[in-house]
Parts: structure tokens; sequence; C-alpha cells
């Protein structure tokens, strides 16, 4: 067996902390669409879906279908007018970048697999100088977005890791749907959009409450022993 190891990053909620920046976006977007503001505790149960899908599911039940790519449309711009604003601000959690660092450092195949286009997420890796890490970058441009597997056995297929030597790491029910069903090792964290009961339901095998637990966790990690990512 090789011994590569591959570590699939959610990004939104993972390694960036988007949650103000995301929902003040889906506001703007409904306020001009008429519906009013949406709120956090709304936008953060959508948060990892593919765009289209995700205002499909805040949009009222009697909202007119053909004008649901409008309102992803309001949300884009929204986003496009935010990052010119003073102020504007997606940090990366603290500890990310460590542990980052420290996986690419000890020979990780690291990748991402994100809700955000593939513009989105080279503007936020751009920004934070982390495109030199990530060997794979699998968003929704190409195919089915979470919880379907696709793309954690796209990011599978790119490297030549075997599921047993790659995990799944995200902050969302989605994200451990998606890394179950890719027979991946699912790693929940609590810091960001999903409860820690709404990402056990997802199937994590493990949730971490910061990245020191988290990075101990993935040092334990060995390829076909689950239950060492704990």
């Amino acid at each position: 067996m090789s011994d590569l190891k591959l570590a699939v990053f959610d990004v939104d909620g993972t390694l960036v902390d988007s949650r103000q920046v995301i929902t003040e976006a889906m506001n703007r977007a409904f306020k001009r669409a008429g519906l009013g503001e949406i709120g956090y505790d709304r936008t953060r149960t959508i948060v990892g879906l593919e765009l289209t899908e995700a205002v499909l599911c805040l949009a009222p039940s009697d909202y007119p279908a053909e004008r649901i790519p409008e309102l992803a449309t309001f949300y884009k711009q929204a986003f496009v007018e935010m990052r010119s604003e003073d102020g504007f601000n997606e940090p990366l959690y603290e500890g990310a970048r460590e542990t980052v660092q420290r996986l690419h450092d000890e020979g990780w195949i690291l990748g991402v697999a994100t809700g955000k286009a593939r513009r989105g997420l080279d503007i936020v890796f751009e920004h934070h100088n982390l495109h030199r890490y990530f060997t794979t970058l699998q968003t929704v441009d190409h195919g089915p977005g979470k919880p379907h597997p696709r793309m954690v056995l796209d990011a599978m297929n790119e490297t030549g890791v075997e599921a047993e030597a790659t995990v799944m790491i995200g902050d969302t029910s989605f994200d451990m749907a998606m890394g179950r069903a890719a027979g991946v090792t699912a790693l929940g964290v609590s810091w960001g959009f999903h409860t820690v009961d709404e990402i056990e339901e997802g199937g994590a095998h493990t949730i971490h409450h910061d990245f020191a637990c988290l990075d101990r966790a993935l040092h334990r990690f060995e390829p076909g022993k689950t239950g060492d990512a704990a």
C-alpha cells in the first residue's frame, strides 16, 4: 500500500471564517429580490451546498422557480460588491495556516472540496496565499456538489490516494455525508456553521473543537484505522 495520505478540507467555516460575510451577502440578495433579510440562523443551514440549491432551500415555498437563478446571481453580485468595500474581511481561523503548513511539510497531499465556484475559491486562496499548499481543488463547477461524494472521489482519483488513506475535514453535515459516501474518514470541526449535533447526524467519525485538537488527530491518523483519528 502507498504511504500517501490525503487531507481534503472544506473552506467556508473550516479554514476561513466567512460567517459574517456569507450572511451579509445572502441578506443583500434576498432584500434585492424583495424578500427581506434572511439572517444567520437560516443562512448557516445551507452553507456548503451549491449556490442555486442553497437559495432554493432558503426561498419561500411560493417563490417562482424561474427566479431562483436570478436570486443566486444577486448573491454573487453582493459578494463582488462587498469585496470592494472598506473593512471586508474573510480571515483564516486561528491555527488553520499552521496545520496546513505542518501537513504539507510532513508529506500529506492536501485538497479542497468546496461549495464555492473555482473563481471564488481562487480569490480566497490568493488573498491568503494558500494555493502553494494544495494539490487538488474540487469545486462545484464540474459536477454535483455536497453531499454527493463526487468531489472527494475526484480528489482521490487525481492524487492516486486510496479511500482508507483519505480524510475529509469540514464543519457541516454535508461535508460528513460526502466523506462517508466516498468511504473516507470524516472529521468534523465545531467552529463553523453547523452545530455539533448536526455534524454528528451527518456521520462524523469524530468532532474537534479547535485546530490544536484536529492537528493531534491528524498526527495520529493511520490509513485503514479510522478510530485513530479521534
